[in-house]
C-alpha cells in the first residue's frame, strides 16, 4: 500500500469548542434559537444535539463524511461565532439585573475569589507544589510521562484544594480574565507556571501535538485513519492508553487495541508515548 506523508495537522480542527461530543452538546444548550437557521446549512433542521449524539455512529457509518464536515472551515467558524441565548437574571416582574463579569467563585473553605484574586491562588499553587504533585511535575517536567492516570490524578487533586480548582471554575476565570473560553487543563497548569506560556483549548492543544509527531513519520491511508479518531478522543480526553482502544466505541468498533497495533506494525505503545508526550509538551 503506498504510503503518504502528513503535509500538516491531521484533521486539523480549530474551532473553539473543537468536534468533542461534550463541546457540541454545549453549543446545543447555549445556542439562540435564530442559530438553528445557519446550522441548517450543514445539519438537518440545524439540530446540534441530535449530531453530536449520533457523533461516533456517524463516524462509523461515513467517515469521510463526517470529517469533511468537521474540517469544513464555515462549519468550525460556525461552531465558535454561533448565535447565543441572552445571559440574563429576572429578579422581579419589572426588574431585571444583566450577568457581569463579577463572578465570584467560593472556596471550600468559604472564601470568594474574584478572577483575578482566584487565578493569583492557583499559580502560587501550582508553583510552590511541583515536586509534591505528580501531575503538576510531569506537566512542568516530565511530559512524557502523560497518561490518563496522571490526568485524572490531577484534577481530583485540583478540585479537593480549598480553592476548589475544578476544570471549570479555572476555565470560567480564564474567560473572564485573559478572553479565552476553554482553555485545557494542561495549558492552565502551565501558563499559571509560566504567563508566557499560550493558553489553548484541547482542539488547538491537539492541532499542534500532531503537527510534532507528523515530523519525521510516514504514514499509509489506513494508519492516517487510526490517527484521525485519535485525534477525535483526545479533544475530549487529552491523553489516551491502551484501555481506551478497548473500552471507547470510536476504537472498539473498528477493532480496538489488535486491530489498530496490526495496522500500526507493532509500534502502536510507541506512538501512543509519543501522542501523549506532545499533549502535554
Amino acid at each position: 500500500m503506498k504510503s503518504s506523508k502528513i503535509s500538516g495537522p491531521i484533521g486539523i480542527v480549530t474551532t473553539t469548542l473543537g468536534a468533542s461530543l461534550s463541546g457540541l452538546l454545549r453549543v446545543e444548550k447555549e445556542m439562540h434559537g435564530d442559530a438553528r437557521k445557519d446550522f441548517a446549512v450543514f445539519l438537518p433542521e440545524g439540530d446540534v444535539g441530535a449530531f453530536a449524539k449520533n457523533l461516533y455512529g456517524g463516524l462509523k457509518n461515513d467517515f469521510t463524511g463526517i470529517m469533511s464536515l468537521l474540517r469544513n472551515p464555515d462549519f468550525q467558524r460556525l461552531l465558535l461565532e454561533y448565535k447565543r441565548k441572552s445571559r440574563v437574571f429576572f429578579v422581579s416582574h419589572t426588574t431585571e439585573d444583566q450577568v457581569s463579569s463579577e463572578w465570584l467563585i467560593r472556596g471550600l473553605d468559604g472564601k470568594e475569589y474574584r478572577p483575578e484574586d482566584y487565578l493569583v491562588a492557583f499559580s502560587e499553587y501550582v508553583k510552590s507544589h511541583v515536586s509534591d504533585v505528580q501531575a503538576i511535575g510531569v506537566l512542568l517536567k516530565h511530559p512524557q510521562d502523560w497518561n490518563p492516570e496522571v490526568l485524572k490524578g490531577l484534577r481530583d487533586k485540583l478540585a479537593a484544594t480549598p480553592q476548589r480548582f475544578t476544570q471549570e471554575n479555572l476555565q470560567r476565570a480564564h474567560e473572564i480574565r485573559h478572553k479565552k473560553p476553554l482553555a485545557d487543563i494542561i495549558s492552565m497548569v502551565k501558563h499559571a507556571e509560566d504567563q508566557q506560556s499560550p493558553l489553548l483549548n484541547a482542539a488547538e492543544r491537539v492541532d499542534r501535538a500532531f503537527k510534532q509527531i507528523s515530523n519525521g513519520h510516514t504514514f499509509n491511508p489506513e494508519q492516517l485513519k487510526w490517527l484521525e479518531r485519535i485525534r477525535i478522543h483526545l479533544q475530549e480526553n487529552l491523553s489516551i492508553d491502551q484501555e481506551d482502544f478497548e473500552n471507547q466505541p470510536v476504537f472498539a468498533d473498528v477493532g480496538g487495541w489488535g486491530n489498530a497495533s496490526k495496522v500500526f506494525q507493532g509500534r502502536l505503545p510507541i506512538l501512543i508515548r509519543e501522542i501523549n508526550g506532545a499533549i502535554a509538551a
